[in-house]
């Protein structure tokens, strides 16, 4: 018999006598919603093997595990054992997945930050205890990682809260036999990044695991599925938990990169130069070397410094049809800008308007600017969170070199959920084209999930001649119910001036007012009925021209929602709009006119299940637009052949009619991506897509050797194709383009 260490809710430290035995040896330690529970220091070494057999885990009582789906609150099928513990440099945790059909066990992928219907554990870590912000570690069977962030307690009120594109130094090593699954984390504190007070660090914690055939997920602590799309992974959710006598180290990562390949481009030739016009191909040999150096000098603060910046191995942008008269939003990859990204969040309004949009960074109309160097800091201290950017960027065609900047800072008020911020923007540059612009900002909880967002931005153009107050600016007001059980809602209301320009942000519209809301109900339905619920909701959303008051564009939009047990999702529903267009403006191949249009469609959208082989998401509309009609189809399926393979494939397609005026077109989207992985280090994808509203098909292959993290060899093949080659007006286009081949190696050194 021996003696081992049981955590209560109250934080305390008990002493119990238990059996020998892996599975079942201790008492679970239940949740605490009240009062933090006190992580426990490893009482000696743990191999990170994912065998989960040393004694020092077997002296740490497990966590209580609860489904949160299908059914909230009942039973787990699967017996889960999840560990968690700590010494001076590392958390630790360990997972005894125990399953009655082994065979059953499904790893979906081998390819990196993928995840394909597979069986999974994962942590999110609240390591700021600012129940706003998350860091996110999942493995599945095979050892295979994702990591990503979290933000805005994963509302979506500011966009999509969830970041795939952060990548960070961890371990995780994982084991399979006849009995189930196994894994073992080590999470660096310099990793997580942490405020210590009095010798102790608050963090939250939820840890939950899926069993993918099943569409079950098992989490620690109970979550009740009332709080939204990731209410499971919701910071103010999480436990809080307790560590003692923890210390950062300090490491530098510095990683030196060297980036060689070519480009090769079609040029015109044409008299007196040649005797007839001719197609001729210049090639552009290229050689870069730089560094990035990651840095956290203290718990509570990450530095980042990069030197001849490449972002080489960025995947290719999804290509999109706009079936409107505004621009259209490309979100950032590179990672670079990812550390603490939500951070320098600054929404003002729908899924992307921002006071700042890192892309406007390095980027010109999709096309790659340099960039000299630059600095990031970001951190949190006393409740107050903060972030610094500064870059230079090259000269680039007839625009000098300019200096870009960011401060953002954001101070906790009243309670955990209530914060108060400011941002400043410039961009600095010769030929008279300097921008600034400052926001505020107030995120207030005024009852138990009533919100109120406040904004006031302003912006400075020195090309433009601007009137200053609020033609310069952008206000706004939104009201919201952060529930998504009952009845729930918004309304909003901003008003962006006709000389808002912001020079590092990004905006659809300007100079207008906005008035919009949305009123919601959704039913939890008894494990007895096929639903997991089902929602009604109405929206309502009008633009008006600051100049005369008239209507520029108004949407109701009633739907009702469906999701299932098994995890797929239906939604059907109507969608009337309006829009007053003053400007003839094209979509595909034909011209809308000056007019005032109303007009109506029906809709529908099915998810699959995301655990099943075969998934994806298919939607559909068919109704008036503006003068004549349009049938609309999407179809995105998925299809994971093996874990060594996996098929994602697109197709877009919106068949516009205008009888009237006797005009008709066809705009479609085609995509391919293929994703292969010989095992966790060795993988490739190919991604090819056809758009012919814009007369474009390209292609992307990427090759990765992950050697380790920071350390990786990349090869990187782009094509660009004509779609159409014969214009009528000179010899004919050649198939290509354009094509470039890069290679990039990194080597990342901790010292």
């Amino acid at each position: 018999m021996t003696r081992t260490s049981l955590l209560t809710g109250a934080g305390l430290v008990v002493s119990i006598a238990t059996t020998g035995g892996l599975h079942g040896q201790l008492r679970p330690v239940p949740s605490s919603p009240d009062s933090p529970i006190v992580i426990p220091r490893l009482s000696g070494e743990i191999e990170l093997d994912g065998v989960v057999d040393e004694a020092a885990w077997d002296e740490i009582a497990p966590v209580e595990m609860t489904m949160y789906t299908p059914n909230f609150g009942g039973p787990p099928t699967e017996a889960t054992e999840v560990r968690i513990a700590h010494d001076d440099r590392y958390l630790y945790v360990s997972g005894r997945m125990w399953d009655s059909e082994p065979d059953g066990i499904r790893t979906g992928t081998l390819y990196r930050d993928q995840y394909s219907g597979d069986d999974i554990l994962s942590l999110v870590i609240d390591s700021y205890n600012d129940y706003q912000t998350a860091v996110w570690f999942t493995v599945n069977p095979s050892g295979v990682r994702q990591d990503r962030t979290m933000s805005n307690d994963a509302e979506f009120t500011n966009g999509m809260p969830m970041n795939w594109d952060w990548n960070s130094y961890w371990d995780v090593v994982t084991t399979q036999t006849d009995e189930g699954w196994f894994a073992e984390f080590r999470i660096p504190f310099s990793t997580l990044g942490f405020q210590a007070t009095g010798g102790e660090v608050t963090m939250g914690v939820i840890i939950y695991r899926v069993v993918a055939r099943k569409n079950e997920r098992q989490t620690f602590p109970p979550i009740e599925p009332s709080w939204g799309r990731l209410g499971f992974a919701k910071p103010s959710r999480a436990q809080r938990v307790i560590l003692r006598d923890v210390q950062q180290s300090a490491p530098v990562y510095m990683t030196p990169f060297s980036v060689a390949g070519f480009k090769q481009t079609p040029v015109l030739a044409e008299p007196p130069d040649v005797p007839r016009a001719e197609w001729r191909s210049e090639r552009d040999p290229t050689a870069e070397a730089g560094i990035d150096i990651k840095y956290s000098p203290t718990s509570n603060l990450a530095l980042d410094l990069t030197l001849n910046t490449d972002f080489a191995q960025v995947e290719a942008d999804d290509q999109q049809i706009n079936l409107t008269r505004f621009a259209l939003f490309f979100p950032e990859k590179r990672q670079f800008f990812q550390e603490r990204a939500s951070t320098f969040d600054f929404n003002t309004g729908g899924m992307f308007n921002r006071l700042f949009h890192s892309r406007r960074i390095g980027l010109d109309a999709g096309e790659i600017v340099r960039i000299y160097g630059g600095a990031r800091a970001v951190g949190r201290w006393a409740g107050t969170d903060f972030g610094f950017l500064s870059m230079q960027i090259a000269p680039h065609h007839d625009l000098s070199s300019e200096n870009v900047g960011v401060v953002r800072l954001r101070q906790q008020v009243v309670d955990d959920f209530s914060s108060v911020g400011a941002m400043l923007t410039t961009r600095l540059g010769s030929a008279g084209r300097n921008n600034t612009a400052y926001g505020l900002d107030a995120v207030l909880r005024w009852l138990d999930n009533e919100y109120v967002v406040l904004q006031w931005a302003h912006t400075f153009d020195e090309a433009a001649v601007q009137g200053g107050g609020v033609e310069s600016g952008l206000a706004r007001a939104r009201f919201e119910r952060r529930r998504d059980d009952g009845f729930s809602y918004y309304a909003e209301g901003i008003r962006v001036g006709a000389d808002y320009l912001p020079g590092l942000g990004f905006q659809l519209r300007k100079d207008f007012t906005y008035g919009g809301a949305q009123l919601r109900y959704r039913q939890l339905r008894d494990e007895a009925s096929p639903l997991v619920s089902r929602a009604v909701q109405v929206g309502t959303a009008q633009y008006f021209r600051n100049a005369d008051r008239t209507t520029e564009s108004r949407e109701v939009k009633p739907e009702i929602e469906f999701e299932f047990r098994d995890g797929s999702n239906l939604t059907v529903g109507t969608l009337s709009s309006f829009e007053s267009v003053r400007d003839p403006f094209p979509i595909a191949d034909a011209v809308i006119p000056v007019g005032e249009y109303w007009f109506h469609e029906a809709t529908a959208m099915l998810r699959l299940p995301r655990s099943d082989l075969f998934r994806g998401e298919f939607d559909a509309s068919v109704g008036s637009f503006y003068d004549g009609s349009r049938i609309s189809l999407s179809l995105a399926p998925v299809w994971v052949v093996s874990k060594h393979l996996e098929l994602e494939a697109g197709y877009e397609v919106n068949r516009l009619d205008f009888a009237d005026r006797g005009v008709g077109t066809t705009a479609q989207l085609g995509r391919l991506r293929v994703k292969t992985a010989l095992n966790p280090r060795v993988s490739m994808s190919g991604f090819g897509q056809y758009n012919s509203a814009t007369d474009q098909t390209s292609l992307n292959v990427r090759f990765r050797y992950h050697f380790r993290e920071g350390t990786d060899l990349w090869i990187v093949y782009n094509e660009g194709f004509h779609n159409e080659r014969d214009d009528g007006l000179g010899p004919r286009r050649p198939l290509s383009s354009g094509r470039a081949l890069l290679v990039k190696y990194s080597h990342a050194v901790a010292r």
